[in-house]
């Protein structure tokens, strides 16, 4: 699985608003500067996640972007998936029902199955807040 750079700019910009969440709404302008990203390519991320009602915005002087709901109501999951369509290893399970026609024989199905139920876990056990305050702890 390789994470576009639409998902890691939707990850930052979650990040960056959840830092600075404190019910107001942030410029654009601001987001951008501080994760160093376009504006330009900030908007389209951005109207992303507005169209998946995960920011709101606010034309005008004091406009800007927040968050629709508490940061640790987000899940790393939540928002790669809408933003990355799927995070499936394989074509055959990015679907509901695998349509591939070697389903019944496939010896590598069970090992991608369980790969894909490892990354879904994952990444719904790490929240926003997690994220915003540091709490991922890598194990060596």
């Amino acid at each position: 699985m390789m994470v576009s750079t639409r998902g890691r700019y939707a990850l930052r910009v979650m990040i960056d608003l959840a830092e600075h969440n404190d019910g107001s709404f942030i410029p654009l302008k601001d987001i951008a500067k501080r994760q160093d990203i376009s504006e330009k390519y900030l908007e389209s991320v951005i109207s992303l996640l507005v169209k998946e009602k995960y920011l709101e915005g606010l034309r005008g002087k004091k406009g800007g972007y927040r968050l629709t709901r508490k940061p640790e109501e987000y899940t790393v999951r939540s928002i790669l998936q809408f933003s990355e369509k799927s995070l499936a290893p394989v074509a055959c399970l990015d679907c509901e029902v695998n349509n591939c026609d070697r389903k019944e024989s496939c010896k590598t199905l069970p090992m991608w199955t369980a790969l894909n139920k490892q990354l879904n876990d994952f990444f719904d056990g790490i929240s926003l807040k997690d994220l915003a305050e540091g709490n991922i702890k890598v194990e060596e």
